[in-house]
């Protein structure tokens, strides 16, 4: 079953709750289905193609069962078929209450025939090590959305 996801921030929600849940097939069911995508964890890595991605991510979860990563201070492109999000992490391991990161991201998610899907996702260490702490007051607030022209 294909799952039709109807906005760009619809796709990042089901693919953070995916890391949480450590659910690789739904992590993968947000990708494009594109031979093309690409995945760069904070180690640096390029990942392409849907293959790569998912051992990684299989990797990862065999690791790490209990990951849970908080966004703040989203800034959005949003365009009739290509948004970007780039957004700040911070990371959550197992029990820990330490916060790993905090991490820049960027996401890009493009429109199809079955909705809008993950077409890169990149990810690596801020170099701003309060970034996460600076936004506490406003958590998980997003700017407002540009368009792409």
């Amino acid at each position: 079953m294909i799952i039709i996801f109807a906005t760009p921030e619809d796709v990042e929600t089901a693919f953070y709750e995916a890391i949480a849940r450590a659910d690789l097939v739904a992590l993968m069911s947000v990708w494009a289905d594109d031979e093309e995508i690409v995945c760069i964890h904070p180690t640096g890595q390029r990942l392409t193609g849907a293959d790569a991605i998912r051992e990684s991510w299989r990797s990862i979860f065999a690791n790490n069962p209990r990951l849970m990563v908080r966004l703040s201070r989203g800034v959005r492109w949003n365009g009739m078929l290509l948004s970007v999000h780039n957004v700040v992490e911070t990371l959550y391991i197992g029990e820990e209450r330490k916060p790993h990161g905090p991490m820049l991201a960027t996401n890009v998610f493009q429109r199809g025939a079955n909705g809008w899907r993950l077409l890169s996702h990149h990810s690596s260490t801020a170099a701003d090590r309060n970034l996460a702490n600076s936004d506490s007051a406003d958590e998980g607030s997003t700017k407002t959305p540009r368009t792409l022209h």
